[in-house]
Formats: C-alpha cells, structure tokens, sequence
C-alpha cells in the first residue's frame, strides 16, 4: 500500500514512523514533510492546503491511502474534495469530512453538540461584536478565572484565561476586534473548571472504534505551568490518574455519546477525535474536541502502540473497524519538546542545529527544522521532540532528559518539569 501522510511536524513524523513498521506498507510520502522524514520515506515539495497539487501528487505516485496530520486542510474540507473529484474517489482518508471537522473548527459548534448530547462539558456562551455587552454581562455572573475561546483555528493559542473581570472584559473585546483574525470573530466564553487535564484519542469508522493510549500534554511554555499557551511543550503516557474506572467513565459519558452523536447528526467522520478532558474530582468533562490527533501527544502514543497501525487505519477507512483491536503497550513514553528561544512569541529561525546525531536512547521526531546547505537548522518555534520509553516514567523522563541536553543550538529552550507533577 501507498501511503501518503500530509503535514509538515512532528506528530506526522512520529505517525510515518509508526505506519514505516507495517508489512502491508510498499511506499510512504509525506507532504511536505520535514528532514526526520527523509528518513522514512519521500517528501513531496506540496503544502497541505494545495489540493489540486496533492491531487496530482496522489496520482502520479498511485497513493491508496492518505492521512491527513493537520486540522487546517480538514476544516478547509480536503476529505470532500477527495470524494467530490472521480478521479481521487477510489483513494481512502483518515480524516473527516467538512462537516466533522466543524467539532474542532467551531467551538461554538462543538460546544452545542456537547449540550444537545449530554456530553458534560463546563457551561458556556458565544458572543460576537454586536453582542459585546451581553458577553460583559456573562462574564459578570462568572467567578474568577475566565476562560475566553476563539471559535476557530488560531494554531494552539486561541485559548485567553485571565484572572480578574477586569481584564478579562478587556480580552473579550480584543478578541472580537481581531486579535486572532477572523477566527475570533465569535468568542466562546466558558466557566473555568478545576481539574488536572488530560488527553484521550480514539480511531473511528463513525460506527464503531478504538480506543488509542491516552497521553497529557503540557500547554504552557514555563516550568509550574506558568506563561503563555504553546502547541504543546512536552507529553507522558500512560497517565497515573486514568485508571480503569475512570476510563469507564470516560467511555460511557463521552466517548460513547459522540460517536452516537456523529451519526445522528450525520456528520461524515472517519479518523482520529482527540478529546481533551479534565477530570474534575474523578468525574471527565470535555474541553475541547480536535479532529486529528495532538501534537506532542502522537510522539508518546504511536511507541504504546504494538498493533499494526496501517491494518487498523485501512479498516476505518473502509468502515470494517468493528472487531479489530488495538493492543496497548505497558511501558511509559515521554516526550520533551525542543523550542526557540522567544516561543511562543516572536522567536527567530535558521539556527544551527548540533549534537543530534549523538542521540541514541530517544526517537528524534523533527517538528520545525530544514536542511540547509548539509546543516539542520531551526524553522519553527518548535524545534524537535525528544521521545524516550522506559519501564517507568522516571525512566522514560531520564532518558528525554539526558538526550535533550545533548541537541544544542542558539536559544534552545525546554521545559525541566514535564511529567513531574505525576
């Protein structure tokens, strides 16, 4: 089987290295991908948003599978563009369709479905430029802290939790002035909920599916959590908390209900749904839905994985998911994500990258690099993953760790406290 993964980071590297072990795999492609990638297969010189370039791209090199990374294309329906074009219609998609892709391209979507559905979730309103005083209104009958949403797409960093009523009337009209472009053009106002968060992923056909490792990721750039929101600065899993009765929980309340809610609603969904969740005092409640997997979440996941995740990726695609099963691996995986130094802010690229091939322990998943005249370089605010496993997660941690310090270049930055907190 041809495979072709689209995007560009480190989750779509970590998912080429996990589908590179299948024996019914005859060529992987990666558009565009990175320098790690090389590693597994071909890039392709195509951006995820051109279709009609991966249309000649899948033809050209008789692709049979594709599997889309990012969320932006799905949202933008790259899916349907697949069904809709004769001559891509025999090419299978890991990734939903338009409408699907709505539940992590609209909060305000995704939040009605929750609430139509009685998937427990924190309460909420959506407000837009000329509600800005209902909006102030609803944040007044809130207590402290607040929790303000971009309905769409803002890259990871659409998410403002301010502290005090004050400025957080200030950021709700910032927002719906174009903070986050049209993206906040409706603002998702939510009641903050205590909790420790974490990250659960299933692979759907719409019918039935199965259940991946969960993970938790770390969203804030600084040691203890503090300071702006990231794409993500690091992952464990397993996660301690998650046990059996309170993954019974989360299947029965949420999981089940949305996969029961996709089809009632009919919404075209084959492939991953991350679900960020957090576990208030033992109960889940969702916060957010994604339609893809996470990122750095995928580089702790796909090494739990000990099935044959291209086998399982065809049978969804093809809706024959019911009766496979996936088999989770017992030992801890962890992963340090390797940034610029200003990220998530304004951060400068083109560093050179050293002590990478000194690494051995860990898997190097490649999120923002390029090759340059014969040297890495850095391309993005985040760099590189650093995965390692381990029996324990003090193990996989160590292992992170001391492989981290070993990649070196100008500004490098990581957080020293991921999983701690465990």
């Amino acid at each position: 089987m041809n495979v072709l993964i689209i995007g560009s980071g480190g989750r779509e590297h970590a998912l080429g290295w996990k589908i590179g072990q299948s024996p019914l795999l005859k060529h992987l492609f990666f558009a565009p991908g990175n320098p790690g990638t090389t590693l597994l297969g071909t890039n392709l010189d195509v951006q995820p948003g051109d279709f009609e370039s991966i249309r000649r791209e899948v033809l050209e090199n008789e692709i049979d599978l594709v599997v889309v990374g990012p969320e932006a294309p799905l949202v933008e329906g790259i899916h349907d563009f697949f069904t809709s074009e004769i001559d891509l219609q025999h090419v299978k998609v890991i990734g939903p369709h338009k409408s699907g892709a709505l539940l992590e391209g609209s909060k305000d979507f995704a939040k009605a479905f929750m609430v139509r559905h009685k998937i427990p979730t924190a309460r909420y309103a959506s407000f837009t430029r000329e509600t800005l005083l209902e909006g102030y209104r609803f944040l007044e009958s809130l207590e402290p802290p607040y929790v303000l949403k971009a309905d769409g797409l803002a890259a990871g960093k659409g998410v403002l939790i301010p502290d005090n009523l004050y400025e957080a009337k200030h950021l709700l009209a910032e927002m719906l002035g174009g903070r986050f472009g049209h993206a906040g053009d409706t603002v998702v106002i939510e009641e903050f909920l205590r909790g420790i968060e974490m990250s659960v992923f299933v692979l759907t056909d719409g019918r039935d599916y199965l259940l991946l490792p969960e993970a938790k990721d770390y969203k804030r750039v600084g040691v203890a959590d503090t300071g702006p929101n990231t794409g993500g600065m690091g992952a464990v899993s397993p996660v301690p908390f998650a046990g059996a009765d309170f993954m019974n929980k989360v299947e029965e309340r949420i999981i089940g209900p949305t996969i029961r809610g996709i089809r009632e609603d009919g919404l075209n969904y084959t492939g991953f749904i991350f679900f960020g969740l957090i576990n208030c005092g033992g109960d889940p409640y969702v916060i957010e839905y994604n339609v893809r997997m996470g990122d750095p979440e995928t580089e702790v996941v796909m090494p739990r994985i000990g099935s044959d995740l291209l086998e399982l990726l065809d049978a969804a695609a093809t809706g024959h998911l019911g009766g496979k099963e996936l088999v989770t691996l017992s030992h801890t995986a962890a992963t340090v994500m390797l940034v610029s130094g200003g990220y998530p802010g304004d951060f400068e690229k083109g560093k050179v990258i050293s002590g990478y091939n000194e690494v051995a322990e860990s898997l190097l998943f490649h999120a923002g690099t390029k090759l340059e005249f014969g040297k890495l370089k850095t391309a993005g605010g985040r760099v590189m993953a650093v995965t390692c496993t381990g029996k324990t997660r003090q193990e996989a941690l160590e292992g992170c760790y001391t492989d981290a310090r070993k990649i070196a270049y100008e500004g490098r930055y990581f957080r020293t406290d991921i999983g701690f907190d465990l």
